[in-house]
């Protein structure tokens, strides 16, 4: 008698599906907080002090050679711009200034210069764009700002794939989850 072979394809149990998404964490922080950002109310000031932290994070994580110390970087972002705020500084100014003392901090530290000097342009080139985009009219610059957010969503995703060596691979996924649904959130709120 032949006996008839059938295959029994089923979903994945459980247990591996918890485990896939515990895996993506950090896509659910990033997401948790571009949604609460979003939620909160978001303005041209806002979206570029989220740029400029972000772009901080990776220059902190260069200055001290740590990939991890990314991470460490956004709570202590949040101490310095509370700080700023305390004597009645403007956070993006606060940031900016705590940015530049990363960099001193880095040369002195004798980081490396390829890593310290990339991280360095980005912070330049997406805080440029940044701060420029406080100088126009609100929605111009809502616009500006929030496809600088998503650019920067770009740089992301580049350092999760090439430069894992850098920066923390959960804190570039995380903030690629962060950065690109906030910025097209922004841009479809401001555009429709």
């Amino acid at each position: 008698m032949l006996m008839a072979m059938t295959t029994h394809t089923s979903s994945p149990r459980p247990s591996v599906r918890f485990a896939s998404l515990v895996h993506r964490w950090p896509s659910a922080v990033g997401l948790l907080a571009a949604a609460g950002l979003f939620l909160a109310g978001v303005d041209r000031a806002s979206v570029a002090l989220v740029v400029a932290i972000a772009a901080t994070c990776y220059v902190a994580a260069a200055a001290f050679s740590l990939p991890r110390m990314a991470w460490a970087w956004i709570p202590l972002s949040f101490v310095i711009v509370l700080a700023g705020a305390l004597v009645e500084l403007d956070p993006l100014v606060v940031t900016v200034g705590a940015a530049a003392l990363l960099v001193v901090v880095g040369f002195l530290r004798g980081a490396s210069r390829p890593a310290l000097t990339l991280e360095i342009a980005g912070l330049l080139l997406y805080g440029a764009v940044a701060v420029g985009a406080l100088l126009l009219a609100p929605t111009a610059g809502l616009v500006v700002v929030a496809a600088t957010l998503v650019a920067h969503g770009i740089w992301d995703l580049w350092h999760l794939r090439r430069h894992r060596d850098l920066v923390s691979p959960s804190l570039a996924e995380a903030c690629v989850a962060l950065d690109v649904p906030l910025g097209l959130a922004v841009l479809v709120a401001v555009l429709v």
